[in-house]
């Protein structure tokens, strides 16, 4: 059972993602394009943050919304690394796998959001609310 948001593996993986878009934006020219290795981040860091936000809400309904928010950022994200591979920040294998962890991320999030509006329980039913 899940009880913390720690526990979701949509929020393991998105975590592990921004470990990676990090690394990447340290990197050469990518570093020196300020406006976009600051998007990038802010784009990654939501993805994580939000599902985080969500589930401390409390409620579904608020979790659900938190969710697309994640998933939103996601596609923000996924387009961004296609900018990122048109000028030449990542190479193409790079940005396979980032789309296709992106693409897997996505996936994740809209799985949990049916989830949620399918589970009977409500709210902090979820988690232990000490």
């Amino acid at each position: 059972m899940v009880t913390r948001f720690e526990d979701l593996d949509t929020w393991k993986r998105s975590r592990i993602l921004v470990k990676q878009i990090y690394d990447l934006t340290k990197r050469n020219e990518f570093a020196k394009d300020f406006v976009l290795k600051d998007q990038v981040r802010r784009a990654v860091v939501s993805i994580s943050s939000n599902i985080a936000e969500g589930f401390e809400r409390g409620g579904n309904k608020e979790f659900i919304q938190f969710l697309y928010i994640a998933k939103a950022s996601a596609g923000e994200l996924r387009s961004q690394i296609y900018i990122a591979l048109d000028l030449n920040y990542v190479n193409e294998k790079e940005f396979n796998i980032l789309k296709s962890d992106l693409n897997k991320i996505s996936s994740m999030i809209y799985n949990l959001i049916i989830s949620v509006q399918e589970t009977e329980l409500k709210g902090l039913k979820f988690k232990d609310a000490r």
